[in-house]
Parts: C-alpha cells; sequence; structure tokens
C-alpha cells in the first residue's frame, strides 16, 4: 500500500515507523530539512522536502495511486488545505489532524468530508477520552473499551501480598474458578504473552481483556478494592482538561491550576462548576496549599513533561491515589510501569493508533495500545465466510506470538478454547506481537 504522511513530527515519525515496519511504500513530506534526514536515517521511507498543500509538489507524488494520504502537521489549516487538494488529485483516503474540538462536530465534518477531507482526528481530544476511561477504575493503569463498553482492555499491577504474587495461571485458576485469564504481561520493558505455567510476579503488569460488568469482581480478587474518586486536580489548563472538566465537572470536584492568564480566562468562561487557579503547576508548595494531600487523582498535562512527570511523583509520595501524566517524549512511556506514576499517556501514539486502523488489513473495528507493551489489540470482525467461520480456533493455525482475548457475540462475551468456531459477524479482539500481526492480518482478511 502506498501512503503519503504529511509532517515528519511525533506523530507522522511514529506513525512512518508503525507503518514502515509493515511493509507499506512510506512517503513522507515535511518543510524541516532536519526531521526529514531524521526519518530517512532511521526508517526506510522516502522523503519529500516542501509544502504538502502545494499542487505542483502534490501532482509530482502522483496522487492516483496514493491508497491513503495523511496530514499530520502541527498547522491545523494546512493539514485540511493538503488533504482537499489530495483528493482532488487522486488520493483514495484522506485523514487530517485538527487542533479545534469544535470542527470535530457533524456539520463541520460534513463540511470538510465534502471538501475532501474523509477523517479528521484532535490528539487533544483523544487523550482526554483516554482520562475519562481511566478515572472509571482508579485502580487500573490502562483502560480501553470495545464495542462502546461491552468489553474493556484493563491493565492492572501486581503489588506485595496480592493473591496473584507468586502463583501461575493454572493454580488461580483451580483455587478460584476464575475465567479472568491475562493476555499480556509486562515485566520490566518485556513483553510475555501468558501460559497455563507462567508465575505471576510482583511488580507485574497485567493486561486482561474483560466484561465490564466482572471488572470490580476482579479487582477484589486481585487485592485492588474499589475506591471511588470524589475529586481531582488538574495541572495545565488546556484543551485536554477543559474538555475532560465538561464532562466530568458535575460529577467530581475538579480544580484546575493554569499559569497562564488568559487561558484562566477561557477555562472560567467555558466551565462552570470547577476551580480554576492562577499559579504556577510546577510549584509543589502551590499544589499542597490547593489540597493536593487530599485529593483523589491528579492529572499533569502541562506541556513539559518533565513536571508533569515529578509534579505526579510527589503526588504519589503524597498519598494520592491515581496520578497521570501526559508526555511528549515516545521513550518515557516505556518507563511509566517501573517509577511510580500509575499511567503516562502520550497524544501521538493515541493518534498514531487511532489513525492506524484505517491501515490495517481485514474489517478492523478498533485498535489499542498498550503503554509500554511491545503489542497491538485489534478487533476484527468476521466480514465473509471463510476458513474463520468452518475451523476451529486450534485448526487455523495461529502464530504463537498472538492470543484471542474474547468474541463479541451479539449480547454475549466470549472466551473462547481451541474448540471454538468463529461465526459471521463475530467481532474478535487479537493481542499480537509485532511479529506476528502480518500474518494474523492475512488470516482476517
Amino acid at each position: 500500500m502506498k501512503i503519503v504522511i504529511a509532517g515528519a513530527g511525533g506523530i507522522g515519525f511514529h506513525l512512518a515507523k508503525l507503518l514502515s515496519s509493515a511493509q507499506h511504500d512510506i512517503i513522507i513530506i515535511d518543510s524541516n530539512r532536519d526531521v526529514l534526514d531524521y526519518a530517512q536515517s532511521h526508517l526506510d521511507v522516502q522523503t519529500v522536502y516542501g509544502d504538502a498543500s502545494s499542487i505542483t509538489l502534490l501532482k509530482d507524488i502522483n496522487l492516483d495511486a496514493v491508497s491513503i494520504f495523511l496530514a499530520v502537521t502541527t498547522r491545523e489549516n494546512d493539514n485540511l488545505m493538503a488533504c482537499s487538494i489530495a483528493k482532488k488529485l487522486g488520493a483514495k483516503q484522506t485523514i487530517a489532524r485538527i487542533n479545534n474540538i469544535s470542527n470535530l462536530e457533524k456539520e463541520a465534518k460534513n463540511i470538510f468530508r465534502e471538501l475532501g477531507v474523509d477523517k479528521i482526528i484532535s490528539p487533544s481530544l483523544l487523550a482526554s477520552q483516554e482520562i475519562l476511561r481511566l478515572l472509571e477504575f482508579g485502580q487500573v493503569t490502562d483502560s480501553f473499551d470495545f464495542e462502546n463498553g461491552k468489553v474493556s482492555l484493563i491493565g492492572l499491577k501486581i503489588e506485595e501480598y496480592s493473591f496473584y504474587e507468586g502463583k501461575t495461571i493454572e493454580q488461580i485458576k483451580k483455587y478460584k474458578s476464575t475465567s479472568h485469564s491475562p493476555v499480556a504481561i509486562l515485566r520490566g520493558n518485556e513483553t510475555i504473552l501468558p501460559r497455563a505455567n507462567t508465575i505471576m510476579r510482583r511488580g507485574d503488569h497485567i493486561y486482561f481483556i474483560i466484561n465490564k460488568s466482572e471488572v470490580d469482581d476482579l479487582l477484589e480478587m486481585i487485592g485492588k478494592p474499589s475506591r471511588k474518586i470524589k475529586s481531582i486536580m488538574f495541572i495545565g489548563g488546556n484543551v485536554i482538561s477543559l474538555t475532560a472538566a465538561k464532562k466530568l465537572e458535575y460529577q467530581y470536584n475538579i480544580s484546575i491550576i493554569e499559569e497562564n492568564e488568559k487561558q484562566c480566562k477561557i477555562l472560567l468562561d467555558e466551565l462552570n462548576n470547577t476551580l480554576v487557579i492562577k499559579g504556577d503547576p510546577s510549584n509543589i508548595e502551590l499544589l499542597k496549599e490547593e489540597g493536593l494531600e487530599k485529593i483523589d487523582a491528579f492529572i499533569a498535562v502541562t506541556p513539559n513533561s518533565e513536571t508533569n512527570i515529578i509534579t505526579s511523583l510527589m503526588a504519589e509520595n503524597l498519598g494520592v491515589y491515581k496520578t497521570i501524566a501526559l508526555v511528549e517524549n515516545l521513550d518515557y512511556t516505556h518507563i511509566s510501569q517501573n517509577i511510580g506514576v500509575d499511567t503516562m499517556i502520550n497524544k501521538k501514539i493515541i493518534a498514531a493508533n487511532n489513525i492506524f486502523r484505517y491501515v490495517r488489513k481485514g474489517k478492523v473495528e478498533a485498535i489499542a495500545s498498550l503503554h509500554g507493551v511491545d503489542a497491538e489489540v485489534i478487533e476484527y470482525a468476521i466480514h465473509k465466510e471463510s476458513r474463520l467461520t468452518r475451523l476451529t480456533l486450534k485448526h487455523l493455525k495461529l502464530p504463537s506470538q498472538t492470543i484471542i482475548g474474547a468474541v463479541i457475540r451479539g449480547d454475549d462475551t466470549i472466551i473462547p478454547t481451541g474448540d471454538f468456531i468463529l461465526q459471521l459477524h463475530d467481532k474478535v479482539i487479537v493481542l499480537a506481537l509485532p511479529g506476528a500481526i502480518g500474518r494474523i492480518e492475512d488470516i482476517f482478511r
């Protein structure tokens, strides 16, 4: 598949890395020679220097052969213009990154579609949605919903004295008669696909695909009893905290600390039941004065990753129940599970994974990534009769680096065994390590 990416920054580079590893033909356009040189030296891609909204430049690329045109620069208007021109010049599908949340409303989407922009995504909105999911179950380190919440993917840390510590999966199932089996384990920087004889260790982060109604039972069994979050402090008054606070301000006691006076006024105009405090978010003494030690959740979304990490660690040390830090550096996400912050989120990774589902082969309903885990969780729809609907799972010869976590059939959620046979219209949730994704795509095409 030939794919053009306009913008070689964080999102563009991460997308190119994912796509080039899947053997796609990638062209990156950018007007910054330094980021282009970096991409060319680290990835198997073709680079083009220049303005992606230039008709002359796009004509030279021969867009008739391009399956997907992605415009993901930080400049919203340039992205929309580039997609519109690319569509007129023959690109099959166009996707634009935007910053203005109001442009995601239905009327705006319809207008952009008429102009040739097929899909629009907002990294800030996606990050805000991830925060909302993480707050729903405060004990989890990762959370992602499939099929409008019928099934959830959650991550949990094994603490000292947990029932799981020191036991194999087979022993846990035998003692507790549970159907809850983890689909992945993050141990340090190593991703492990669990088997019956895998021993759980303290400090492991384990991931389950589970019916949402069963989450509380799992938490209790693991030793993480439910605790209701009542108060939240955000530091950084940007689109992420504003969007989240709008959704949450009548359910929780919320405060937002923001240094910029103009941004404080925007927050006050947009929010009705949220305390807005003008001050330096990196000032720990100020945070303490504003009740840091008494809140349940601390969410750091300032533009400075180091400030977000340090303040979150301080909140953790002061006994705050839930901490979430926004980070810009992709490398930081791989240490999130080891330094004390409950969860680190990265807009670039979230946005890239959201876009990535439009590129995958087969009928992909959703893609989720786990922070620090070297794997993808993909939801496929069975859209035609094939060997998938004729053979049992154990006879499909699925790669060893994959686990089928759940099957959604109508209103039922099924944890399948090797003798299970898929049916037309089933939704299948698969976890796969990078080396197995190509094979899985071929099977579910």
